[in-house]
């Protein structure tokens, strides 16, 4: 990891450097994992889930009966009786008013998940790792600009105190009280039903103080908002990742600081306190792929790119594309060439051709008798005009 150094500095309660460095723990080095802390998040968080269900009996105190078929209604049960507008209405189904709902709820759906240990721990590993990295913790929202350093560490003397005034004190020469300010002034009214349901007010989080031993520390840090306090022996996920995600700023002291190495152990060894735990081990040792890829021990063993372009040729139809049947047949073009000159020396021997004199002498026999049956037809109507306009006449007489 580029941000991992060798030594913390431990503060005093003064905010300044104490002269005292500690190693840093090898968990800070972890692999950093936000689908596992995801994954064991959403599944934690549903073991505080309350059951919930409709009555068993909702819907179904009413004594009512199926008409059957044959009444022109719909064969759903109605309330027996009379005398009120109750009488003769459906009942029991979900579409019907009073009735149950679809598939009512229980209260023996299964609440809870169970999650294994091995990704228990991994998460607390990512989560720790992650709030070591001040890119992450300030994308997380956390006010740290003024942070001297991270992870931040403070001596044992904190855990003894009692008053809150001593802690907002510290929080105060830390440079960390910019990230309370930040939660006073995120504090507000929820947006929904949760107002009915006693949690009216909602607010951003703060710091997460972890220590070795509670000689105090608890009730100086508990009453500051968005404060959270944990034992290091008693880490959890839903505290160092809320919402899932990883990056909460987390102020040590340095008792706690000094016994992670025993809790999740190093590479080197296993831990002291997890019966045979060992450090999750990254999959890369260095994840720069970029710088990978350019080194020159990469570059030997690479052969050239192969920059030769495959275009997809356009399927032409050989018997609609004559330049593309040549390609395929070569004597296409002669077999084109003749048909063409055949055509045409059929026509002009069509043209060149005498006319037959018997067709000549029945073409012209036929037109006659065309313009004869046309003469006659226009002389019967002539007569028949004039016989209908003489009789006109006679009757008009």
């Amino acid at each position: 990891m580029a941000c991992a150094r060798p030594l913390t500095t431990v503060y005093s309660e003064k905010g300044e450097a104490s002269g005292k460095n500690v190693v840093l723990p090898a968990v800070f080095k972890a692999p950093i994992r936000p689908d596992i802390v995801n994954f064991v998040h959403t599944n934690l968080r549903k073991n505080n889930r309350q059951p919930y269900a409709v009555s068993a009996d909702a819907g179904h105190q009413t004594s009512a009966e199926s008409w059957g078929t044959g009444r022109a209604v719909a064969r759903i049960p109605r309330v027996r009786g009379g005398g009120t507008h109750r009488s003769g209405q459906g009942a029991f189904g979900n579409m019907c008013r009073g009735g149950r709902m679809f598939a009512p709820t229980k209260t023996w759906r299964r609440w809870h998940r169970r999650v294994n240990v091995g990704q228990k721990r991994y998460a607390i590993c990512s989560a720790l790792a992650a709030s070591a990295l001040p890119a992450l913790v300030m994308s997380k929202g956390h006010r740290i600009e003024e942070i001297s350093e991270l992870p931040l560490v403070i001596e044992d003397k904190v855990e003894g105190y009692k008053k809150t005034k001593e802690a907002v004190l510290i929080l105060k020469k830390l440079k960390a009280w910019n990230d309370i300010k930040k939660v006073y002034a995120s504090q507000r009214m929820r947006a929904g039903k949760g107002k009915m349901r006693n949690r009216r007010r909602i607010q951003r989080r703060g710091p997460c103080v972890i220590f070795n031993e509670d000689n105090g520390i608890t009730k100086a840090f508990r009453n500051i908002p968005g404060i959270t306090l944990l034992n290091v022996n008693k880490l959890n996920v839903l505290r160092l990742a809320p919402g899932g995600h990883v990056g909460r700023f987390c102020i040590w002291t340095e008792s706690a600081f000094r016994k992670l190495d025993p809790l999740y152990g190093t590479w080197r060894k296993p831990s002291t306190l997890k019966l045979g735990y060992n450090l999750p081990i990254h999959k890369m040792a260095n994840t720069d792929l970029s710088r990978i890829m350019k080194s020159q021990e990469i570059q030997k063993a690479l052969r050239a790119p192969n920059k030769k372009v495959h275009r997809r040729v356009l399927k032409k139809n050989p018997l609609k594309n004559l330049r593309v049947m040549i390609k395929l047949n070569p004597y296409a073009k002669t077999a084109r060439r003749r048909a063409i000159l055949l055509q045409a020396k059929n026509h002009q021997a069509k043209l060149g051709k005498k006319p037959n004199p018997i067709k000549q002498k029945a073409k012209a026999d036929k037109k006659k008798r065309r313009q004869a049956r046309y003469q006659h037809k226009k002389e019967t109507e002539a007569k028949e005009a004039a016989a209908k306009e003489a009789a006109a006449k006679k009757t008009a007489a």
